[in-house]
């Protein structure tokens, strides 16, 4: 199976994490399980790069952590979007629509 180079992707880690907190509070462990099953194992996020991600945008504000205790007792910290980050979130949407119309000029198929 073909996967994703790391190099390509990069970019859009933010925009990805972002995505997946729009529908709620969530931890690092479940963020890369649920990027990777969206992405059907096609990429699987390194967890340096998911914390070098959670640490990046809460500092510039995007979003916020938290600590909750899990049914099992253990502690577990936990991220939300903030406003800016929904607003962060909308510009690298639209930026990745450009992004594609931009590429699409340049690929073709070649057998």
């Amino acid at each position: 199976m073909t996967s994703i180079s790391s190099d390509v992707i990069r970019g859009y880690n933010d925009t990805m994490i972002l995505y997946l907190l729009l529908d709620g509070p969530s931890y690092g462990y479940e963020i890369s399980k649920r990027i990777r099953e969206i992405s059907e194992e096609k990429y699987v996020i390194k967890e340096t790069t998911l914390y070098s991600a959670f640490t990046r945008m809460e500092k510039n504000g995007y979003i916020q952590s938290f600590y909750q205790t899990a049914d099992n007792g253990k502690r577990r910290t936990y991220y939300q979007i903030t406003p800016a980050g929904i607003s962060y979130y909308q510009q690298k949407y639209k930026e990745w629509d450009l992004t594609q119309e931009v590429v699409q000029h340049f690929m073709k198929q070649i057998l």
